[in-house]
């Protein structure tokens, strides 16, 4: 699991889990996380950051397969933040239903997007700090945006990064936004991009919350397997 001192051996990491998606991905009905499949649908301009800040915020305490379809249907509807504040919020939630708490999250849309006309030209911005002060963004939903959007470094870090990097040893922190400060400190920033959309595909197929896929592991030599009670 060395590679220098106590780091982990990013680089052999990195790599199996590059290959184990590739062969994953290569087979029916398995999919990369919501997010990232949905930055693949659009080409670089000002309508990529908003339809990531927009599904990923749908994306909060919902399964990929809704999120997609939700995201999908309110981002034809309001591709934009001048034709969203076009609908009136009972029309956007219903475009956000069955996401979670989508009520909830078409008042934050409506508030995002006054916000973005307002002070940034309808434009989001490719500012962490700024982001962060946006109605229901939260550290995930900010880094999802400065990746996938603006391709610039960053870790976010949802539940999926934080269980298996502390289930490794790879780092020990108690929530995911101490997780990401510790990553910071130990990843080389080249894998920053990265580490999200492998470890949420890995979490959702093999890695999971309870019984883990351990006889599958492609990363077993890497892993220490704390808290692990049972395995498949």
């Amino acid at each position: 699991m060395k590679e220098n001192g106590n780091a982990p051996a990013w680089a052999a990491i990195i790599r199996n889990l590059e290959n184990w998606r590739e062969k994953t991905l290569s087979g029916p009905g398995i999919e990369d996380p919501a997010i990232t499949t949905i930055a693949e649908e659009y080409e670089e301009g000002p309508g990529k950051p908003w339809a990531i800040l927009v599904s990923t915020i749908l994306s909060l305490r919902t399964k990929d397969e809704v999120t997609r379809v939700a995201s999908r249907r309110l981002l034809e509807k309001a591709p934009d933040p001048a034709r969203l504040l076009a609908l009136d919020l009972e029309e956007i939630a219903r475009l956000a239903y069955p996401a979670g708490f989508y009520r909830t999250k078409a008042a934050s849309l409506v508030k995002i997007a006054k916000i973005l006309l307002e002070k940034y030209g309808g434009q989001v911005p490719a500012d962490l700090d700024i982001l962060l002060d946006l109605p229901g963004v939260g550290r995930k939903t900010a880094n999802l945006v400065i990746t996938e959007a603006f391709g610039m470094d960053g870790i976010c870090v949802d539940i999926h990064v934080h269980r298996i990097c502390n289930r490794a040893g790879w780092v020990s922190a108690p929530t995911p936004d101490k997780t990401e400060d510790a990553l910071r400190e130990k990843l080389p920033k080249k894998y920053w991009k990265r580490i999200n959309s492998l470890l949420v595909l890995y979490g959702q197929n093999l890695c999971r919350p309870q019984s883990p896929f351990c006889s599958r592991c492609v990363i077993g030599s890497h892993c220490r397997r704390l808290g692990v009670d049972r395995s498949r």
